[in-house]
Protein backbone atom coordinates (compact mmCIF):
# COMPACT_ATOMS: atom_id res chain seq x y z
CA UNK A 1 0.00 0.00 0.00
CA UNK A 2 3.00 2.28 0.40
CA UNK A 3 3.20 2.50 -3.38
CA UNK A 4 -0.39 3.73 -3.46
CA UNK A 5 0.40 6.56 -1.04
CA UNK A 6 3.36 7.55 -3.19
CA UNK A 7 1.10 7.60 -6.25
CA UNK A 8 -1.58 9.63 -4.43
CA UNK A 9 1.00 12.12 -3.22
CA UNK A 10 2.09 12.64 -6.80
CA UNK A 11 -1.25 13.01 -8.55
CA UNK A 12 -4.00 14.07 -6.14
CA UNK A 13 -3.82 17.75 -7.11
CA UNK A 14 -3.45 17.14 -10.83
CA UNK A 15 -7.08 16.81 -11.84
CA UNK A 16 -9.68 14.58 -10.25
CA UNK A 17 -8.37 11.43 -8.65
CA UNK A 18 -10.12 8.52 -6.98
CA UNK A 19 -9.17 5.37 -5.11
CA UNK A 20 -11.29 2.31 -5.88
CA UNK A 21 -11.48 -0.53 -3.34
CA UNK A 22 -13.16 -3.90 -3.88
CA UNK A 23 -15.51 -4.66 -0.98
CA UNK A 24 -16.46 -8.30 -1.51
CA UNK A 25 -15.08 -11.74 -2.31
CA UNK A 26 -11.63 -13.14 -1.74
CA UNK A 27 -10.09 -10.00 -3.21
CA UNK A 28 -11.63 -7.73 -0.53
CA UNK A 29 -9.35 -4.71 -0.23
CA UNK A 30 -7.91 -4.85 -3.75
CA UNK A 31 -7.28 -1.27 -4.89
CA UNK A 32 -6.77 0.91 -7.93
CA UNK A 33 -5.94 4.60 -8.30
CA UNK A 34 -7.52 6.54 -11.15
CA UNK A 35 -6.33 10.05 -12.01
CA UNK A 36 -7.16 12.24 -14.96
CA UNK A 37 -9.30 9.50 -16.51
CA UNK A 38 -6.52 6.90 -16.42
CA UNK A 39 -5.68 4.03 -14.11
CA UNK A 40 -2.25 4.99 -12.77
CA UNK A 41 -1.79 2.29 -10.12
CA UNK A 42 -3.35 -0.99 -8.99
CA UNK A 43 -2.52 -3.32 -6.13
CA UNK A 44 -2.71 -6.48 -8.28
CA UNK A 45 -1.34 -6.51 -11.79
CA UNK A 46 -3.73 -9.21 -12.97
CA UNK A 47 -6.53 -8.56 -10.50
CA UNK A 48 -10.12 -7.42 -10.74
CA UNK A 49 -9.35 -3.83 -11.75
CA UNK A 50 -6.99 -4.96 -14.51
CA UNK A 51 -9.83 -6.91 -16.11
CA UNK A 52 -12.36 -4.10 -15.63
CA UNK A 53 -10.17 -1.05 -16.21
CA UNK A 54 -12.54 0.72 -18.61
CA UNK A 55 -15.49 0.48 -16.24
CA UNK A 56 -13.27 1.61 -13.37
CA UNK A 57 -12.11 4.83 -15.02
CA UNK A 58 -15.71 5.73 -15.89
CA UNK A 59 -16.92 5.67 -12.27
CA UNK A 60 -18.35 8.96 -11.06
CA UNK A 61 -18.86 10.35 -7.55
CA UNK A 62 -18.05 8.92 -4.14
CA UNK A 63 -19.56 5.97 -2.32
CA UNK A 64 -20.33 2.36 -3.13
CA UNK A 65 -20.83 1.57 -6.83
CA UNK A 66 -21.24 -1.59 -8.87
CA UNK A 67 -18.60 -2.73 -11.34
CA UNK A 68 -19.51 -5.95 -13.15
CA UNK A 69 -21.79 -6.92 -10.29
CA UNK A 70 -19.15 -6.37 -7.60
CA UNK A 71 -19.34 -3.82 -4.77
CA UNK A 72 -16.62 -1.17 -5.07
CA UNK A 73 -15.98 1.83 -2.83
CA UNK A 74 -15.15 4.94 -4.84
CA UNK A 75 -13.17 7.48 -2.83
CA UNK A 76 -13.09 10.66 -4.95
CA UNK A 77 -10.21 12.48 -3.37
CA UNK A 78 -10.38 16.02 -2.18
CA UNK A 79 -8.28 17.88 0.32
CA UNK A 80 -8.99 19.23 3.76
CA UNK A 81 -11.80 21.76 3.42
CA UNK A 82 -10.67 25.36 3.81
CA UNK A 83 -12.78 28.40 4.60
CA UNK A 84 -11.36 31.83 3.76
CA UNK A 85 -13.26 34.81 5.15
CA UNK A 86 -12.55 38.34 3.94
CA UNK A 87 -13.65 40.61 6.76
CA UNK A 88 -13.69 40.23 10.52
CA UNK A 89 -16.95 41.95 11.43
CA UNK A 90 -19.97 40.69 13.38
CA UNK A 91 -21.16 38.26 10.68
CA UNK A 92 -17.73 36.64 10.46
CA UNK A 93 -17.75 35.47 14.08
CA UNK A 94 -20.47 32.79 13.74
CA UNK A 95 -19.10 31.82 10.31
CA UNK A 96 -15.70 31.17 11.92
CA UNK A 97 -17.21 29.14 14.75
CA UNK A 98 -19.48 27.01 12.55
CA UNK A 99 -16.66 26.43 10.06
CA UNK A 100 -14.47 25.10 12.87
CA UNK A 101 -17.32 22.89 14.12
CA UNK A 102 -17.48 21.37 10.62
CA UNK A 103 -13.77 20.55 10.73
CA UNK A 104 -12.66 23.22 8.27
CA UNK A 105 -9.42 25.17 8.39
CA UNK A 106 -10.54 28.78 8.78
CA UNK A 107 -8.48 31.75 7.56
CA UNK A 108 -9.64 35.32 8.19
CA UNK A 109 -8.31 38.39 6.38
CA UNK A 110 -8.89 41.70 8.19
CA UNK A 111 -6.89 44.92 7.95
CA UNK A 112 -8.06 46.38 11.28
CA UNK A 113 -6.08 45.04 14.29
CA UNK A 114 -9.06 45.19 16.67
CA UNK A 115 -11.26 43.10 14.40
CA UNK A 116 -8.39 40.74 13.60
CA UNK A 117 -8.09 40.11 17.35
CA UNK A 118 -11.80 39.31 17.47
CA UNK A 119 -11.26 36.67 14.78
CA UNK A 120 -8.44 35.14 16.83
CA UNK A 121 -10.66 35.06 19.91
CA UNK A 122 -13.34 33.31 17.87
CA UNK A 123 -10.82 30.54 17.18
CA UNK A 124 -9.80 31.17 13.54
CA UNK A 125 -7.01 28.83 12.43
CA UNK A 126 -5.12 31.70 10.77
CA UNK A 127 -5.63 35.46 10.87
CA UNK A 128 -3.93 37.70 8.31
CA UNK A 129 -3.95 41.31 9.50
CA UNK A 130 -2.86 43.10 6.34
CA UNK A 131 -4.52 45.12 3.57
CA UNK A 132 -6.83 42.73 1.69
CA UNK A 133 -4.86 42.89 -1.54
CA UNK A 134 -1.63 42.02 0.21
CA UNK A 135 -3.21 39.30 2.33
CA UNK A 136 -4.95 37.57 -0.58
CA UNK A 137 -1.65 37.25 -2.44
CA UNK A 138 -0.63 34.81 0.29
CA UNK A 139 -3.80 32.71 0.10
CA UNK A 140 -3.85 29.80 -2.31
CA UNK A 141 -7.07 28.55 -3.82
CA UNK A 142 -8.07 24.94 -4.43
CA UNK A 143 -11.03 22.82 -5.42
CA UNK A 144 -11.80 22.52 -1.69
CA UNK A 145 -11.46 26.18 -0.69
CA UNK A 146 -14.61 28.17 0.13
CA UNK A 147 -14.35 31.97 -0.02
CA UNK A 148 -16.70 34.26 1.92
CA UNK A 149 -16.57 38.02 1.23
CA UNK A 150 -18.09 40.01 4.10
CA UNK A 151 -15.95 43.14 4.26
CA UNK A 152 -17.06 46.51 5.61
CA UNK A 153 -17.34 48.33 2.31
CA UNK A 154 -18.08 48.25 -1.41
CA UNK A 155 -14.52 48.97 -2.55
CA UNK A 156 -13.06 46.20 -0.39
CA UNK A 157 -15.65 43.71 -1.68
CA UNK A 158 -14.70 44.57 -5.24
CA UNK A 159 -10.99 44.21 -4.58
CA UNK A 160 -11.43 40.85 -2.85
CA UNK A 161 -13.78 39.47 -5.51
CA UNK A 162 -11.42 40.48 -8.31
CA UNK A 163 -8.51 38.58 -6.77
CA UNK A 164 -10.52 35.57 -5.59
CA UNK A 165 -12.19 35.10 -8.99
CA UNK A 166 -8.74 34.41 -10.43
CA UNK A 167 -8.04 31.63 -7.91
CA UNK A 168 -9.20 28.02 -7.97
CA UNK A 169 -12.18 27.68 -5.65
CA UNK A 170 -15.12 25.53 -4.62
CA UNK A 171 -17.35 28.45 -3.70
CA UNK A 172 -17.41 32.25 -3.68
CA UNK A 173 -20.12 34.03 -1.72
CA UNK A 174 -20.48 37.79 -1.26
CA UNK A 175 -22.70 39.74 1.12
CA UNK A 176 -24.73 42.72 -0.04
CA UNK A 177 -27.90 43.61 -1.90
CA UNK A 178 -28.47 42.26 -5.40
CA UNK A 179 -28.09 45.74 -6.87
CA UNK A 180 -24.83 46.41 -5.08
CA UNK A 181 -23.36 43.04 -5.98
CA UNK A 182 -24.45 43.26 -9.62
CA UNK A 183 -22.71 46.63 -9.88
CA UNK A 184 -19.51 45.12 -8.52
CA UNK A 185 -19.66 42.11 -10.85
CA UNK A 186 -20.45 44.22 -13.92
CA UNK A 187 -17.55 46.56 -13.21
CA UNK A 188 -15.14 43.61 -12.89
CA UNK A 189 -16.41 42.12 -16.15
CA UNK A 190 -15.80 45.47 -17.87
CA UNK A 191 -12.25 45.34 -16.47
CA UNK A 192 -11.65 41.95 -18.07
CA UNK A 193 -12.86 39.61 -15.33
CA UNK A 194 -14.31 36.22 -16.29
CA UNK A 195 -18.06 36.56 -16.82
CA UNK A 196 -18.49 32.80 -16.31
CA UNK A 197 -16.81 32.86 -12.89
CA UNK A 198 -18.44 36.07 -11.71
CA UNK A 199 -21.93 34.92 -12.68
CA UNK A 200 -21.46 31.85 -10.47
CA UNK A 201 -20.80 33.92 -7.34
CA UNK A 202 -23.38 33.13 -4.65
CA UNK A 203 -25.17 36.34 -3.87
CA UNK A 204 -26.92 37.45 -1.82
CA UNK A 205 -24.77 35.10 0.22
CA UNK A 206 -26.41 32.30 2.21
CA UNK A 207 -29.58 30.25 1.96
CA UNK A 208 -32.83 32.20 2.14
CA UNK A 209 -33.99 31.40 5.67
CA UNK A 210 -35.13 34.90 6.54
CA UNK A 211 -31.93 35.51 8.53
CA UNK A 212 -31.72 38.82 10.37
CA UNK A 213 -29.12 38.71 13.14
CA UNK A 214 -25.38 38.11 12.55
CA UNK A 215 -25.72 34.63 14.05
CA UNK A 216 -28.64 33.77 11.75
CA UNK A 217 -26.79 35.14 8.72
CA UNK A 218 -23.77 33.03 9.72
CA UNK A 219 -25.98 29.92 9.84
CA UNK A 220 -27.41 30.75 6.39
CA UNK A 221 -23.93 31.21 4.90
CA UNK A 222 -22.57 27.96 6.29
CA UNK A 223 -25.71 26.04 5.33
CA UNK A 224 -25.17 27.16 1.73
CA UNK A 225 -21.53 26.12 1.86
CA UNK A 226 -22.46 22.69 3.25
CA UNK A 227 -24.98 22.30 0.43
CA UNK A 228 -22.37 23.17 -2.20
CA UNK A 229 -19.74 20.94 -0.57
CA UNK A 230 -21.99 17.89 -0.38
CA UNK A 231 -23.05 18.19 -4.02
CA UNK A 232 -19.42 17.89 -5.08
CA UNK A 233 -19.21 14.32 -3.72
CA UNK A 234 -15.53 14.67 -2.87
CA UNK A 235 -14.16 13.03 0.26
CA UNK A 236 -11.44 14.39 2.50
CA UNK A 237 -8.81 12.28 0.76
CA UNK A 238 -5.64 11.31 2.57
CA UNK A 239 -4.25 14.01 4.83
CA UNK A 240 -0.60 15.01 4.59
CA UNK A 241 -0.12 13.83 8.18
CA UNK A 242 -1.57 10.41 7.40
CA UNK A 243 0.54 9.99 4.25
CA UNK A 244 3.63 11.24 6.10
CA UNK A 245 3.15 8.71 8.90
CA UNK A 246 2.77 5.81 6.46
CA UNK A 247 5.81 6.93 4.45
CA UNK A 248 8.02 7.57 7.51
CA UNK A 249 10.91 5.12 7.14
CA UNK A 250 11.46 5.08 10.90
CA UNK A 251 8.20 3.18 11.35
CA UNK A 252 8.03 1.32 8.05
CA UNK A 253 8.07 -2.14 9.70
CA UNK A 254 5.21 -1.35 12.11
CA UNK A 255 1.81 -2.75 11.29
CA UNK A 256 -0.87 -0.05 11.13
CA UNK A 257 -4.57 -0.19 10.33
CA UNK A 258 -6.20 2.27 7.96
CA UNK A 259 -9.86 2.78 8.89
CA UNK A 260 -12.25 4.26 6.32
CA UNK A 261 -15.99 4.89 6.51
CA UNK A 262 -17.29 3.37 3.25
CA UNK A 263 -21.04 3.53 3.82
CA UNK A 264 -23.57 5.01 6.21
CA UNK A 265 -27.31 4.80 6.61
CA UNK A 266 -29.15 7.30 8.76
CA UNK A 267 -27.32 9.64 11.11
CA UNK A 268 -23.63 9.17 11.88
CA UNK A 269 -20.84 11.33 13.36
CA UNK A 270 -18.80 11.51 10.15
CA UNK A 271 -19.27 11.16 6.41
CA UNK A 272 -18.21 8.67 3.77
CA UNK A 273 -14.49 8.63 3.07
CA UNK A 274 -13.39 9.91 6.49
CA UNK A 275 -10.22 8.11 7.58
CA UNK A 276 -8.26 7.23 10.69
CA UNK A 277 -4.85 5.57 10.86
CA UNK A 278 -4.45 3.38 13.96
CA UNK A 279 -0.89 2.94 15.25
CA UNK A 280 0.37 -0.05 17.30
CA UNK A 281 0.46 1.99 20.53
CA UNK A 282 -3.21 2.92 20.17
CA UNK A 283 -2.60 6.48 18.99
CA UNK A 284 -4.51 7.60 15.91
CA UNK A 285 -3.98 9.96 13.02
CA UNK A 286 -7.38 11.46 12.26
CA UNK A 287 -10.77 10.50 13.64
CA UNK A 288 -13.95 8.81 12.45
CA UNK A 289 -16.13 10.72 14.88
CA UNK A 290 -14.95 9.88 18.36
CA UNK A 291 -17.17 8.46 21.07
CA UNK A 292 -18.23 4.86 21.52
CA UNK A 293 -18.25 4.10 17.78
CA UNK A 294 -14.61 5.07 17.36
CA UNK A 295 -13.68 3.22 20.54
CA UNK A 296 -15.28 0.03 19.23
CA UNK A 297 -13.50 0.30 15.87
CA UNK A 298 -10.20 1.10 17.60
CA UNK A 299 -10.44 -2.13 19.62
CA UNK A 300 -11.01 -4.10 16.43
CA UNK A 301 -8.05 -2.40 14.72
CA UNK A 302 -5.68 -3.08 17.64
CA UNK A 303 -6.78 -6.71 17.69
CA UNK A 304 -5.91 -6.97 13.99
CA UNK A 305 -2.46 -5.47 14.71
CA UNK A 306 -1.80 -7.93 17.56
CA UNK A 307 -2.90 -10.89 15.45
CA UNK A 308 -0.74 -9.76 12.53
CA UNK A 309 -3.72 -9.58 10.17
CA UNK A 310 -2.76 -9.17 6.53
CA UNK A 311 -6.23 -9.01 4.98
CA UNK A 312 -8.78 -6.22 5.00
CA UNK A 313 -12.02 -6.53 6.95
CA UNK A 314 -15.42 -4.89 6.71
CA UNK A 315 -16.96 -4.05 10.06
CA UNK A 316 -20.44 -2.69 10.71
CA UNK A 317 -21.30 -0.46 13.66
CA UNK A 318 -25.00 -0.28 14.48
CA UNK A 319 -25.88 3.00 16.17
CA UNK A 320 -29.56 2.11 16.48
CA UNK A 321 -31.52 0.17 19.05
CA UNK A 322 -31.46 -0.06 22.82
CA UNK A 323 -28.02 -1.66 23.09
CA UNK A 324 -26.41 1.17 21.11
CA UNK A 325 -28.33 3.72 23.18
CA UNK A 326 -27.09 2.13 26.40
CA UNK A 327 -23.52 2.43 25.09
CA UNK A 328 -24.01 6.10 24.28
CA UNK A 329 -24.16 5.61 20.49
CA UNK A 330 -27.29 7.65 19.94
CA UNK A 331 -26.80 8.94 16.38
CA UNK A 332 -29.31 6.44 15.03
CA UNK A 333 -27.50 5.15 11.96
CA UNK A 334 -25.50 2.21 10.64
CA UNK A 335 -21.90 2.70 9.58
CA UNK A 336 -19.79 0.32 7.46
CA UNK A 337 -16.09 0.64 8.15
CA UNK A 338 -13.21 -0.83 6.15
CA UNK A 339 -10.12 -1.80 8.15
CA UNK A 340 -6.97 -2.35 6.06
CA UNK A 341 -3.52 -3.45 7.28
CA UNK A 342 -0.74 -1.05 6.28
CA UNK A 343 2.92 -1.93 6.70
Amino acid sequence: MKEMFQAIDGCEKAGESMVLTLLDGEELGEKALVSGGEMVWRSRKEGFFSHHAQEAVEVMGSGIVQISGRRVFCDTLGESKKLVICGGGHVSMPVIQIGLMLGMEVTVLEDRPKYADNARKAGASFVICQPFEEGLRNVEGSGDTYFVIVTRGHRYDQLCLKMIAEKEHAYIGMIGSRRRVEMVKQKLIEQGGSRQVLEQVYTPIGLDIGAETPAEIGVAIMAEIVSVKNKKKRTYGFSKELIGTVMDTRHVSEKKILVTIVDRKGSAPQGIGVKMLVLPDGNCIGTIGGGCMESEVLKMALLMIREGADKAKLYQVDLTGEEAEDEGMVCGGIVDVLLEPVS
